[in-house]
């Protein structure tokens, strides 16, 4: 034990772990992790130890102020959590990259998403809505999942990927059965073979052969267009972009993150829109707030209302990193190289010191403020915050305000939904039902 700054440092332990089975452990953080965490966090407190499948020895992190820890630390000492998404999606993706490699990345893949560049795709949103609305039934349930996931697959394949005509066409073909494929493997541990045709990972292998494939020709078709340095695509954007150095990313890199930016800011963002319907039906005096509004120029409530629905439905309930240092300093302990660090962004979501009432959906509480920053952590924090996500929160907040436009929701007392994992995403069981009639 050893004094530092006067207080008293526990240098001989771990946080705690639960009196369980190091293999029971990994079994209910498999099938039913929330329950698991929300189970362990009340017998052990806002941090503790598990032993996990993937990822090993791990530290599970439910406090803000250890979260800050965590995003804040130096890169050198805490990086990317292994393994990640990057066996997925590929070894050009942001999620493969570190230290300054990483930092390089996000530098170059940062001005598509923001400000006036994002201001541009507010037309895309808002086509793609209507033109997946057109079709929507009146007077029966609306599960809205699916068609949240249509909206969100085509707005990322015009305003990311720049795609049109036959390409769109076979991007549309190729994309939803490799984000579930895809998605489910991305938490089991991977083969060193893909183990031919007929398992999953050969078949996931054989769609992204199709998708590079399709890429190389979009790629050489963006170049071609005798409009390409006035694109505002973000494929083309990327095309036109150098590092520091004057290098241009490869051709496989460019497709690594095309889908990175896919799988990261489809099912997500589709998720959370779905949540949304879900919640507001069951409260009708947000609903008619949110009514209201969507005649206005204003979005002040609406941006409060996604802010609490990502509170209330988190969809990715934990953001990870690797201790890389001989050892880490997580407030009252220390974590030893090599073990992973996860913070439980949905228990952060839920502690009553910062949102009283947790378990209440009541955008209220965001509007004239913002959440504290570490205790609000829908997108992950620090270096490795998700580089999409003001496009994510403009993209919802269109997509809410046209429906709100043109359709009437009808409120329900119908219970909530219950949560169904996909593997990456937690979504409404039911697929966020709704009835809705056109105004």
């Amino acid at each position: 034990m050893t004094v530092v700054h006067g207080s008293t440092k526990r240098l001989d332990r771990l946080p705690p772990s639960p009196r369980v089975p190091r293999v029971l452990q990994g079994i209910g953080f498999s099938f039913s992790r929330k329950w698991t965490v929300d189970q362990v966090t009340r017998r052990c407190g806002n941090v503790f130890t598990l032993t996990l499948p993937v990822f090993g020895r791990s530290v599970i992190v439910a406090d803000p102020a250890l979260a800050k820890q965590v995003f804040m630390a130096n890169t050198d000492d805490v990086g990317n959590i292994q393994p990640n998404l990057s066996r997925v999606l590929g070894p050009g993706s942001v999620f493969a990259l570190d230290g300054t490699q990483h930092r390089l990345r996000r530098k170059l893949l940062t001005p598509p998403f923001h400000g006036k560049s994002i201001k541009n795709y507010e037309r895309i949103f808002e086509e793609e809505t209507l033109r997946e609305a057109a079709t929507w039934p009146e007077g029966q349930p609306l599960q809205t999942l699916e068609p949240m996931m249509r909206i969100t697959l085509n707005v990322i394949l015009r305003a990311v990927f720049g795609a049109d005509g036959a390409h769109l066409d076979e991007l549309r073909r190729i994309i939803p059965p490799w984000v579930t494929l895809g998605s489910r493997l991305a938490v089991l541990p991977m083969p060193s073979r893909t183990m031919g045709r007929f398992s999953p990972w050969g078949r996931l292998a054989a769609y992204r052969r199709r998708y590079d494939d399709l890429v190389d020709r979009l790629i050489d078709a963006v170049r071609a267009d005798p409009d390409f340095n006035s694109r505002d695509d973000v494929l083309a954007l990327l095309l036109r972009s150098t590092y520091e150095d004057g290098s241009a990313m490869s051709r496989q890199d460019i497709g690594d993150e095309l889908l990175t930016l896919l799988g990261a800011g489809h099912e997500t963002t589709a998720a959370t829109l779905s949540w949304a319907f879900e919640r507001i039906s069951r409260h009708p005096e947000v609903l008619a707030e949110l009514e209201a509004e969507a005649l206005t120029d204003t979005n002040e409530y609406r941006q409060a209302a996604i802010l609490e629905v990502q509170r209330v439905r988190t969809i990715i309930d934990f953001a990870g990193r690797h201790v890389y240092a001989p050892s880490f300093e997580l407030g009252d302990w220390v974590v030893p190289q090599g073990y992973s660090i996860l913070v439980a962004i949905a228990q952060v979501h839920r502690r009553s010191e910062e949102f009283p009432d947790p378990d209440r959906f009541d955008p209220q509480r965001f509007v004239g403020q913002r959440p504290t920053t570490f205790a609000h952590i829908p997108f992950g924090g620090g270096t490795r915050r998700c580089v999409g996500a003001a496009f994510a929160n403009v993209e919802m907040d269109v997509v809410l305000r046209t429906v709100l436009r043109h359709f009437v929701i009808e409120p329900t007392d119908a219970p909530g939904e219950k949560t169904h994992f996909r593997g990456v995403a937690h979504t409404p069981r039911d697929g966020g039902k709704v009835v809705l009639r056109r105004r």
